[in-house]
């Protein structure tokens, strides 16, 4: 705390030799934080110095991965006639940031600030403060900034200092640095908000982020789209539909234009909630506002084409991604889901023979995703052969796995068989995470749906039970799956909608519907 109330001080210091500037980068590593929202300004504007394409396969960044060492990919970029520029490392420091490999970074910025090869900016000792912070922690970074020339100790230096606590969870540090900031003026970042937010994203700490908003507010900081963005993403988490359209018209009542990351958190939120006309809306807009290949958007689209039927515009999304430098292994995950969902096996199973003949099969998703496509259909032979395959290979199933083999099972009328194969997923751990992800909550819907259609109302109640521990039940379609199972098994329950609205669904037509027909079986 000696070193934060010296830097709050604001205690002039002069500028150190080079030498005795930096802090050692062989010291073991913290355990990363997670990887924090987009941050400050990443790159120069593109006139002020060249830059590599991301693509490049001979790019300064690719070279100091591949480098036994900054310092020799350096010596060797420079040894081939080229000069260090600005764009060049900047370019470097974002890939190695998305790799995570913040410890290279640090040391990129070490030589960087060492050995001069241009004017430094405040954006330079920002990095550097920046993975000083996630490789040694928040007192080596307080105690660089201190040493950093007086006029680069400004908006950037103080925002980044800010996010570095955030990440590493230090929330009073990062309060006593926006203090500080308040008192010399300076505008803080809306995504030191961001980051705020998240943190207290979680069930017990939600309640804190209208008060955050409300500094925001104060502090005259406006919101940018990333903002309405991570307030979306939190809402469509809860599967909450209402609170989805509530944050959206806020966003539009404060003028903040939306994005293709905005238009995909709305588009799947109503794809998983069965909206699919809304859903549909959504979809139009993205590919009206598409800047672009992005990978990550076209990535959205793969899996909404996959909900909304879409198989023509699905391969057509599929076509482009194969014109990308590199496809990753995700993509090839969630285009094989896409081709099942549309009912598309063969274009499924072409997929998953690459993945085969050209990439090692090293993860239970990869296993999982043509599981999915084989058991949603009922193919139980094939389902059975890419099992055994998985287990051959050294990947051991998951509650997923077992939930899917489930499905499959129960598709082909083997309904012994899925109730066994769902006991054995019940010796799998099954985290919080794995109950809220939308494969387990969509395929353990499945199996809902096949037990009320043969009238299994045990098993359907079970099934419910498991749903019912996530907030998946808020979307009135799962409890209607319910109530077709009591139709079926022709038994009455009284309380069947109270215990609907207890939960936190709201009837529809449909329910109504199976209501009255439940009320026939009253004895």
């Amino acid at each position: 705390m000696l070193l934060l109330r010296a830097l709050l001080r604001r205690r002039r210091r002069a500028p150190l030799p080079a030498a005795g500037f930096f802090t050692s980068s062989g010291c073991d590593a913290l355990a990363p934080p997670p990887p924090p929202p987009p941050s400050l300004p990443r790159a120069p504007p593109a006139a002020e110095a060249p830059r590599d394409e991301p693509g490049q396969q001979d790019s300064l960044a690719r070279r100091v991965e591949r480098a036994a060492s900054v310092c020799a990919a350096m010596r060797g970029w420079m040894a081939d006639g080229r000069a260090v520029h600005r764009g060049h490392v900047f370019h470097a420091v974002n890939r190695l940031r998305r790799h995570r490999l913040h410890r290279t970074a640090l040391q990129v910025m070490e030589w960087i600030i060492r050995e001069r090869p241009y004017k430094l900016s405040e954006l330079d000792y920002s990095y550097l403060l920046e993975f000083t912070a996630k490789v040694h922690g928040i007192s080596e970074a307080e105690s660089l900034f201190l040493r950093v020339p007086q006029e680069y100790q400004k908006e950037l230096l103080y925002n980044n200092l800010v996010m570095a606590a955030l990440d590493l969870g230090l929330i009073k540090h990062s309060y006593a640095y926006m203090r500080k900031m308040r008192e010399l003026s300076l505008p803080i970042s809306p995504y030191v908000y961001n980051r705020m937010i998240i943190l207290h994203s979680s069930p017990g700490r939600r309640k804190t982020i209208s008060k955050i908003l409300s500094q925001m507010k104060a502090d005259r900081v406006t919101p940018h789209t990333s903002t309405y963005n991570i307030l979306l993403k939190i809402q469509a988490n809860e599967h909450n539909i209402d609170g989805v359209a509530r944050v959206f018209n806020d966003m539009k009542k404060a003028k903040i234009e939306p994005n293709e990351i905005t238009y995909g958190i709305l588009a799947i939120a109503h794809a998983v909630a069965r909206l699919y006309t809304v859903c549909q809306t959504y979809v139009e807009a993205i590919e009206n506002s598409m800047t672009g290949t992005n990978w990550s958007t076209l990535e959205i689209l793969l899996i909404l084409y996959g909900y909304l039927g879409k198989e023509k515009e699905l391969k057509r999304t599929w076509e482009i991604m194969q014109g990308l430098p590199h496809i990753r292994s995700k993509s090839f995950i969630l285009a094989i889901e896409a081709f099942g969902k549309v009912g598309s096996i063969d274009q499924a199973e072409k997929l998953w023979a690459n993945i085969n003949s050209t990439k090692k099969l090293s993860l239970t998703e990869q296993f999982n995703s043509i599981l999915s496509v084989y058991c949603r259909h009922g193919v139980v032979d094939k389902a059975t052969a890419v099992f055994k395959e998985m287990r051959a290979s050294g990947c051991e199933p998951n509650a997923i796995t077992y939930r899917h083999l489930a499905l499959g099972c129960l598709k082909s009328g083997l309904v012994k068989e899925a109730l066994d194969t769902m006991d054995m997923g019940k010796k799998e751990v099954v985290t919080k995470k794995v109950r809220s992800s939308t494969p387990w909550l969509e395929t353990t819907h499945m199996l809902l749906e096949n037990f009320a259609e043969i009238g299994d109302l045990e098993n359907a109640k079970r099934v419910y039970g498991e749903l019912s521990e996530s907030k998946y039940c808020r979307n009135s379609f799962v409890y209607n799956t319910l109530l077709k199972a009591y139709v079926k098994a022709k038994v009455y329950e009284p309380d069947l909608l109270r215990t609907m609205i207890l939960r936190g669904a709201m009837p529809d037509a449909e329910t109504y519907s199976l209501l009255r027909l439940i009320e026939q079986f009253k004895i």
